[in-house]
């Protein structure tokens, strides 16, 4: 796979999970209901659990998928590190919620699963990104000039 295949992957996804965030998030800003099948995401939504010193949950993932997103439109190595981190860090956070939702709320959020789901194939397509050997930059072939002639001598 290519890097430009990866960072491709890596920003449709991260897109798709900007997208759970943004609605999750939207929702709870309204008030509006969740659609949810499994009748447990507005038990998540609004459990002490869905905030982090005040702060939403999913405002925080929606500013980790736009990272990773950004990240995924650079080719530098700095992009590939800080993407890896935020997508490990990201699953780490998301186990725990997962963890969180089984143990202690008893209820579970098909979006929450969806956007665990997500993170768990960004953070393994982030980190083979940065465990590869960078693609050498295109550099364009030099523009051939016709050569300069040199004066001839009248006769």
């Amino acid at each position: 796979m290519s890097d430009r295949t990866l960072r491709v992957a890596i920003c449709v996804l991260a897109a798709a999970g900007a997208a759970i965030a943004g609605y999750l998030l939207y929702e709870r800003w309204t008030g509006g209901p969740l659609i949810c099948s499994s009748g447990g995401c507005e038990t998540v939504q609004n459990s002490r659990y869905s905030k982090i010193a005040g702060v939403p949950v999913a405002l925080l993932g929606l500013l980790a998928y736009a990272g990773i997103f950004v990240t995924g439109l650079l080719r530098t190595e700095l992009a590939r590190a800080v993407g890896a981190a935020l997508a490990v860090s990201g699953l780490a956070f998301a186990l725990y919620l997962v963890y969180v939702q089984n143990s202690k709320i008893h209820a579970w959020c098909q979006w929450c699963l969806a956007s665990d789901a997500i993170l768990a194939v960004l953070a393994v397509l982030t980190v083979v990104r940065l465990l590869r050997e960078p693609e050498p930059l295109a550099v364009a072939a030099p523009v051939a000039r016709p050569q300069a002639r040199a004066p001839q001598r009248r006769r």
